[in-house]
């Protein structure tokens, strides 16, 4: 078991810069097992600050990419057949309960709402998940905590969580980190000098003026660390940014004119 533990360990500490009291408000939240939901824009630290958490609380950390095609037999396990017969293997959701991990689903909301509901034993007082198909009920491990993600910005009719599932939670908001704190993680995580790095937050920060004004979501960080790598690796920093910012976000010719024209005006 410690070998399947290992697997999932985080094996060196992320780089993670705190803006407010996050890591303590997490830190206190784990202490009582409570059920945590991180709000925020695609790309603004959220997954790195759960790996980073993961680290700082010695705990493994099994992550699940949500989509709308995962059935809850993806979350919980299935019966499969071998040569020797069937033989259950457990989902990540029921190996994280049963082995004391932290489950994370990220972008929770891209998965069906009837897959989505067999979370709701394991986020309150009882910590069970009742495995159907194979008749066991699992007690969640006592170091078992689970958090899931997503961005409020994309919610719709369609795609949001229920109350009943919301109220089991926890939140901690998050945005894009204040210009300064993106600066060292985007200098820090690619190489550039901290110069090249100040111009590209703020480049940033004229994208996401336009959030809701032609565009649907800003400039994120990881994509700064995306262009800041092309950059550290020679690539010209106009090329770099219209590969890495501008044409991921937008195909309308109007709106790639004026993001362009943002970073010639500091490139």
């Amino acid at each position: 078991m410690s070998d399947l533990l290992d697997q999932y360990r985080i094996p060196t500490e992320p780089y993670y810069r705190s803006v407010a009291d996050e890591v303590s408000l997490f830190e206190a939240a784990y202490s009582v097992r409570m059920p945590m939901m991180l709000k925020g824009p695609t790309g603004c630290g959220k997954t790195r600050f759960v790996e980073y958490m993961a680290y700082r609380l010695n705990r493994p950390l099994i992550t699940v990419a949500c989509n709308e095609d995962m059935t809850a037999s993806d979350l919980v396990g299935r019966f499969l057949l071998d040569r020797d017969g069937t033989r259950w293997q457990d989902g990540p959701l029921a190996t994280a309960a049963r082995l004391g991990a932290i489950c994370y689903l990220d972008e929770v909301v891209e998965a069906r709402q009837d897959t989505t509901v067999v979370i709701h034993p394991l986020t309150d007082n009882r910590r069970v998940l009742p495995l159907e198909k194979k008749g066991e009920l699992l007690k969640a491990h006592p170091d078992f905590q689970l958090v899931i993600s997503y961005n409020p910005g994309y919610q719709s009719l369609m795609k949001d969580l229920k109350q009943s599932t919301k109220q089991r939670f926890g939140a901690l908001d998050f945005n894009y980190p204040e210009h300064g704190i993106e600066r060292d993680i985007v200098a820090h995580e690619t190489g550039v000098t901290t110069e090249i790095a100040d111009k590209l937050v703020a480049i940033a920060e004229r994208a996401r003026n336009l959030k809701g004004h032609g565009l649907d979501e800003g400039i994120s960080t990881r994509m700064l660390v995306y262009a800041g790598n092309l950059i550290a690796k020679g690539v010209s920093a106009h090329n770099a940014c219209r590969v890495a910012l501008v044409r991921p976000i937008t195909d309308d010719p109007d709106m790639r004119d004026a993001l362009d024209a943002a970073v010639t005006t500091f490139f």
